[in-house]
């Protein structure tokens, strides 16, 4: 009798053992949840100063409210790098490297396409100024997919022609802003869907 007795106590505190042990892994695994969860708001908020000179007044934002308007400034700053120029060598270095941090291999290629085929030497030999302008930007934040409507001006010397431009791509979000990719932000396959003449004027000779 005593002995089952003892067995008894044996199962029961094995018991108690395993069930104590149950609920700490499920606390300790709700507790990291609960953390995870808060370090991943944290990442998506940004924080502004709320008065000049008042570093201790601050306001949470929440960066996927203003998501879908950085998307489209992004956009429309990746093509007026990618499409304004003018006849410097120097210029158009610079306008392109800064470019490529916006959009990834698909930009590299239509840049390297495009310099191949003479395209940056005849902006040279020309004199030729660039300009984009953007009519429309479409957005499908759900798809992060863009479709971008803009008219490029040529300006040469003796004429000047205007260009219907439309592009679509992908939009990717990075994990950190930087100075070059302020939006964290990078196009993906992207491609020219047109890009032709429309309008074309000869200047006259003074």
């Amino acid at each position: 009798m005593i002995i089952r007795n003892i067995e008894a106590k044996i199962r029961l505190a094995a018991w108690l053992s395993a069930g104590s042990f149950i609920c700490a892994v499920l606390v300790a695994a709700i507790a990291c949840f609960f953390a995870w969860k808060q370090v991943t708001l944290a990442r998506k908020s940004i924080y502004v100063l709320d008065g000049a000179n008042i570093p201790v007044m601050a306001a949470q934002t929440d960066v996927e409210v203003n998501r879908p308007a950085e998307y489209k400034a992004h956009v429309q700053r990746f093509h007026t790098l990618f499409f304004s120029l003018s006849p410097d060598d120097k210029y158009i270095e610079y306008q392109m490297k800064q470019a490529m941090y916006m959009v990834d291999e698909s930009g590299a290629l239509q840049y390297n396409n495009l310099r191949e085929k003479g395209y940056f030497n005849s902006i040279l030999s020309s004199s030729a100024v660039l300009t984009i302008r953007t009519d429309s930007i479409i957005l499908d934040p759900a798809r992060k997919y863009f479709r971008y409507y803009g008219k490029q001006k040529i300006d040469r010397r003796s004429s000047s022609l205007i260009r219907s431009l439309v592009t679509e791509g992908y939009l990717k979000d990075l994990e950190m802003r930087s100075e070059n990719n302020p939006h964290a932000v990078l196009i993906t396959r992207w491609k020219t869907l047109e890009n032709k003449d429309i309008e074309s004027h000869e200047k006259n000779d003074l």
